[in-house]
């Protein structure tokens, strides 16, 4: 038996999983920059990101639904984190969320969700765009928020997410959602938003296999499709 953070005692089995999850979502999350400076910080970071990234993956939708998740989960969490003053408090979520720079967490998550995938052999991602509902607001002045992500339909995970100015500019995305994707030995599925000649070429210089959605006003392509 070994012991766990605050002297818990793990059975084999909390041992083995307590293993795996410091081979996966710790080791890729623990180099994040710490943004806090001039403060007292009752939390470490790595606790306070891996608390928030396991909550929105069990259905929590804010800050607050991330504490409740934390305190429901506490017992769990402790044989794994580092939390001597407990769950922190929502506020404090959205503070250090708010001051982590997006690139970097989003290059930490991707990389972290990559190394699950070659692991789950995943063999179909779609590709879809999206409008956020609610969003638009004419009396603000506040234009409908889009959005384009990778979704594997078999695991129920999303694997990547970029945000576009509006819906026609989610074709200049696509390429740039791609590489961020391991693809190789995979089925890539599009709309016809995404039915391009160099988006094709993309795919298959990742080495993987494409579906990609026709329209009538893609007459050429339509009827070399027939043809084959």
């Amino acid at each position: 038996m070994a012991k766990g953070f605050g002297a818990r005692v793990l059975t084999p089995q909390q041992e083995k999983e307590v293993k795996i999850i410091k081979r996966s979502i710790l080791k890729h999350f623990q180099c994040l920059k710490e943004p806090r400076t001039g403060r007292r910080q009752d939390h470490n970071l790595t606790a306070i990101v891996t608390i928030g990234i396991l909550a929105v993956l069990s259905g929590a939708d804010g800050f607050v639904a991330i504490e409740a998740y934390g305190k429901a989960k506490r017992e769990w969490l402790e044989m794994f984190l580092e939390l001597p003053k407990g769950i922190p408090s929502h506020d404090t979520f959205g503070r250090v969320f708010g001051m982590l720079e997006t690139e970097e967490l989003e290059k930490s998550f991707l990389s972290w969700i990559s190394s699950l995938t070659e692991k789950m052999d995943i063999e179909l991602i779609q590709i879809d765009g999206k409008t956020k509902r609610g969003s638009y607001d004419r009396e603000k002045g506040l234009n409908a928020l889009h959005s384009i992500s990778a979704w594997s339909s078999e695991r129920g995970l999303m694997l990547a997410q970029k945000k576009v100015d509006s819906k026609s500019n989610e074709i200049k995305a696509v390429p740039l959602l791609l590489k961020l994707l391991n693809i190789k030995g995979a089925v890539v599925t599009l709309d016809a938003m995404g039915t391009q000649t160099e988006i094709a070429k993309q795919i298959k210089q990742g080495e993987g296999d494409y579906v990609l959605a026709l329209k009538g006003n893609q007459g050429k392509l339509i009827l070399q499709t027939f043809i084959i």
